[in-house]
């Protein structure tokens, strides 16, 4: 699709979504894929010369009526010259905002956005440059955060704490928009964040219920990133709580396959929609959808 194309909605019952890409980056393969040989994930996953992996920053926009949801903000537009450098930062043309008016918006049509969990690749656009300091980018838009992610986000551990970035949540406080919940957060009718610890102790997946059974859709966060994490135990080195991880996938993805649901896979850089079917049993695999 040329960078300038308009972005074709899906219409799922009562809500239109529209996947809106922040560019691509590179992590650590072995540290996305933990436990898992080498010689397996890379099969389907090639590294780099640094043994780094593509990934998509693959945001989601829900339409209805007139409402317009945005699930999570990607990298954002503060990367220096050594953020690049370590991720190979590949920010598009006019970034995540660019991306929202291809898909036929304005920043100010954004009325809420809701945030899987506070880790600088999925908020990274909350704010942007103003004339006092950092604003929020989408001036009309309630921001709705776990409250166990932002405390824990605020006092982070050694672990982690190269993953929070304090200028991407703490300016939507200054302009009181931050809305916060507690284990599930719903900012519209059909669209419900729902806490699916692993990650992090307080990170969420995020339902979107068309309003029929052949019309609900997840946005599966980092619980499975890319399609290649849908077997059970391919999970992130990086999560803090792999068992809980184990026992997410084992929840979520049956109910998916047994439903039918859309799945959206945040840092998919190829195939991000896909519905997930039984391969074998207790086993699925992703099938895309384009």
């Amino acid at each position: 699709m040329p960078a300038d194309a308009p972005i074709p909605a899906l219409q799922l019952g009562t809500h239109k979504l529209h996947r809106v890409d922040d560019g691509g980056f590179r992590l650590d393969g072995g540290a996305m894929f933990g436990v898992v040989p080498k010689n397996l994930w890379s099969r389907v996953m090639p590294a780099d010369d640094q043994n780094r992996i593509r990934m998509g920053s693959n945001c989601l926009l829900v339409e209805k009526g007139a409402d317009l949801v945005l699930i999570d903000t990607g990298l954002g537009g503060h990367a220096d010259e050594k953020f690049r450098g370590i991720y190979e930062y590949d920010e598009r043309a006019g970034g995540l905002p660019g991306e929202i008016r291809r898909a036929g918006f304005e920043l100010g049509d954004v009325t809420h956005v809701v945030l899987s969990h506070l880790h600088f690749d999925h908020c990274g656009w909350n704010c942007t440059d103003g004339p006092g300091g950092l604003v929020p980018t989408f001036p009309k838009a309630r921001y709705w955060m776990s409250r166990g992610e932002v405390e824990h986000a605020r006092s982070p551990n050694q672990r982690d704490r190269a993953s929070y970035f304090p200028r991407n949540w703490e300016p939507l406080f200054a302009a009181g928009v931050a809305e916060l919940f507690d284990g599930e957060g719903s900012p519209i009718e059909g669209v419900t964040a729902i806490e699916a610890p692993g990650h992090n102790r307080n990170m969420c997946v995020v339902r979107v219920d068309g309003g029929a059974p052949d019309a609900q859709a997840i946005f599966l966060a980092d619980l499975v990133p890319t399609v290649a994490h849908v077997p059970y135990p391919w999970v992130m080195g990086y999560d803090l709580y792999p068992l809980e991880t184990l026992a997410g996938k084992e929840h979520w993805l049956p109910l998916a396959a047994a439903g039918g649901w859309l799945c959206h896979f945040e840092h998919e850089p190829d195939t991000p929609w896909a519905r997930l079917v039984a391969d074998k049993p207790g086993r699925f695999k992703a099938e895309a959808v384009r």
